[in-house]
C-alpha cells in the first residue's frame, strides 16, 4: 500500500516553504550559500542540502524532499546528511507514526557546533604539544607548532565569553523584537 497521506503532508510542507519567498531567489541563494560553504571546506553535496535546510520553513525536510528540492539522488543526500549529523550540523529525527526521517537542523546551530568544539581544540591541544616535544621545542618546527597549540588554547579559553555575550545579544534582540 502506498502512503499518499505522507506524500500530501510533504507537498504541504514543500508548498508552504516556497511560499515564504520567491522561489527562485531561494534556489539562488541555496546554491550560493552551498558554494560559500564549499569553498570553505565542506563537500559540495552536505553544502547544498545544508542550506536548503535552513532555508526550509520548519528547518526540516525528509530525504525525498531534499532530493526533490535539489534535484540530486537519494543516495547523495543519504551520504549529505550523514556529514552534516557527524559533524553535528544536522539530527535524524521521526514523528510518531510516521515511517519516513526527518532532518533537521540543530536550534542555535552554530552555538551548538563552537561549543561542541571545545573538546576537539582540547585534543589538538595535546597533539600538538607531542608534537613540540617529538620535533623539539627549540627548533623551527617546534616553535610553529606550540604557536599553534597556544593559539588554540587561547581559543579554547575565549569561546565561554564569546558564547555569553552572543546569548545576551540574541536576549537584547528577541526583548526588542
Amino acid at each position: 500500500m502506498i502512503d499518499t497521506a505522507g506524500e500530501d503532508r510533504d507537498m504541504t510542507q514543500r508548498s508552504s516553504d516556497e511560499r515564504s519567498g520567491d522561489a527562485d531567489a531561494v534556489l539562488r541563494f541555496v546554491e550560493q550559500f552551498a558554494l560559500d560553504l564549499t569553498a570553505a571546506g565542506f563537500p559540495r553535496m552536505a553544502a547544498r542540502v545544508f542550506a536548503s535546510l535552513l532555508v526550509a520553513e520548519e528547518g526540516r525536510r525528509t530525504a525525498g524532499e531534499l532530493a526533490e528540492v535539489l534535484d540530486v539522488s537519494a543516495a547523495a543526500v543519504s551520504g549529505a546528511v550523514r556529514y552534516l549529523a557527524q559533524v553535528k550540523l544536522v539530527v535524524r529525527e521521526r514523528s510518531p507514526g510516521e515511517r519516513r526521517d526527518h532532518y533537521r537542523v540543530i536550534d542555535d546551530l552554530w552555538y551548538a557546533s563552537i561549543m561542541n568544539r571545545d573538546a576537539d581544540l582540547l585534543d589538538w591541544e595535546r597533539t600538538l604539544a607531542e608534537g613540540v616535544t617529538a620535533v623539539g621545542a627549540d627548533s623551527r618546527a617546534g616553535m610553529r607548532l606550540d604557536e599553534t597549540r597556544q593559539f588554540f588554547e587561547f581559543l579554547r579559553g575565549a569561546i565561554p565569553e564569546l558564547m555569553a555575550r552572543w546569548r545576551q545579544q540574541r536576549r537584547q534582540s528577541s526583548e526588542a523584537g
